[in-house]
């Protein structure tokens, strides 16, 4: 099961990333894309030389924009960036290997690896300036780690999971806040409390310097960043995003904004009570597990300029079929392979990752951060014989591959009629500017 076992995906997946960014069709900077790079130029200009009190960084977590930065004083070009970035995506696949080999065996290891270097939009991302591509590496050898933890009841790997969740959730919030569930789960095996402790105190000590700076430079607690407030507000008021954008610019102060939009997202959550989160769930699953894709999007946002109607079907296939055939895959997996505590904590972060965008908004590029585990438990569905399951577990896999097929049909049904889905301005807009 060590790194070398995945070498030959690997390679394939580095290889197919280095061949897009250096053959991809020249496109602009499109939505966050224009964020990310800004900041990262800003860290690196003479003005802040990457001082954290200098910087003003604050709606957005700052790790990302500190890659971009170091590449920037570094070597002085984006397509730098890229080129580490397809590095990073490639360091994905062990990462994803090494934890099917732990969960499923050598067999389902293999296919997700290989699943993992071709999958067509983790290779995309790595060309562009999303911070997708870094949360993902960091993500995943982090539960890589925490499950050598749990398997081997050790406290290195259980230190070496918390940094990397921690530099995790300094890249994509979202990932703090299943720090503690992660902790719950080394806790419960027997002699766990120590390995949890670790992996907590680790993830605690990577995210609490930036959280300082927070409260040096704006006297104020922000565990990460302002954006989790504002993307609620956005995902629950009935104003429109224009109305929610002007009424953000209209409050002055940074911290000032940051408790606006707490106040105004509660608040817009209380009023919907108490069919609030069934409306959600009807709305926002269809929207996050959209028949859809980033690249897609951005072909449709004009980043490649105009497009010919047969080179974005093109474009539709490519990026759409693999896509269905993972959530295929997925059901088949969730129907036949053994579930182990590790496998259950994947399937728990899908469900926590799923709930947080249904309570804000949907959107495919969101659902990113759960595509390798489908690609697992895919993998492992197809990789071998296994034993007969219960009508219980029978019925649940029906149930869920249900809602996912129920989900997806509505994205079908505009990709065949050729409306534009509505979700495209997702992320179109940035209000952190001031």
């Amino acid at each position: 099961m060590s790194v070398p076992r995945f070498l030959p995906a690997t390679l394939l997946g580095l290889a197919l990333r280095l061949a897009f960014v250096a053959f991809e069709p020249g496109a602009r900077l499109v939505g966050d894309e224009t964020t990310w790079t800004a900041w990262g130029q800003e860290l690196a200009s003479p003005q802040v030389r990457f001082s954290p009190l200098a910087s003003r960084i604050l709606f957005y977590p700052p790790l990302y924009p500190y890659f971009i930065a170091a590449v920037l004083a570094l070597f002085g070009s984006l397509t730098a960036v890229k080129l580490l970035q397809a590095l990073l995506s490639a360091l994905l696949i062990p990462a994803v290997g090494r934890l099917a080999a732990r969960l499923f065996g050598e067999r389902a290891a293999s296919l997700a690896a290989f699943f993992t270097a071709v999958y067509p939009d983790l290779v995309w991302f790595a060309a562009h300036f999303w911070a997708e591509t870094l949360f993902l590496a960091l993500l995943y050898w982090g539960f890589e780690r925490l499950l050598a933890a749990d398997e081997g009841r050790r406290r290195e790997p259980a230190l070496a999971a918390g940094l990397l969740f921690g530099l995790a959730a300094l890249t994509r919030e979202p990932a703090l806040y299943f720090v503690p569930v992660a902790a719950l789960f080394l806790a419960a095996a027997a002699q766990g409390r120590r390995r949890a402790l670790a992996f907590g105190l680790a993830a605690l000590a990577t995210v609490a310097p930036w959280t300082l700076r927070n409260q040096i430079v704006y006297e104020a607690l922000v565990p990460v960043s302002t954006f989790g407030p504002f993307n609620l507000w956005l995902g629950n008021t009935d104003q429109t995003r224009g109305q929610v954008y002007a009424e953000y610019a209209r409050v002055s102060g940074r911290i000032t904004k940051y408790r606006h939009t707490q106040a105004k997202a509660w608040e817009a959550i209380r009023v919907r009570q108490p069919w609030w989160i069934l409306e959600k769930l009807r709305d926002q699953l269809p929207r996050f597990w959209e028949a859809d894709s980033q690249a897609l999007a951005h072909l449709r946002r004009g980043a490649y300029g105009t497009a010919p109607p047969g080179a974005q079907r093109l474009v539709e296939v490519v990026f759409v079929l693999p896509y269905l055939a993972t959530l295929g895959l997925f059901g088949l997996g969730l129907l036949r392979v053994r579930l182990g505590r590790g496998s259950w904590l994947l399937l728990g972060f899908v469900g926590y990752y799923v709930l947080v965008h249904v309570v804000s908004h949907g959107f495919a590029r969101f659902r990113l951060p759960v595509l390798p585990i489908l690609l697992v438990f895919g993998a492992a569905g197809v990789s071998g014989a296994w034993p007969p399951v219960s009508l219980g577990r029978r019925v649940a896999a029906v149930v869920i591959a249900a809602l996912l097929a129920v989900s997806v049909v509505p994205s079908l049904r505009e990709r065949l009629s050729g409306v534009e889905p509505a979700s495209d301005a997702s992320a179109a807009q940035d209000p952190s500017v001031e």
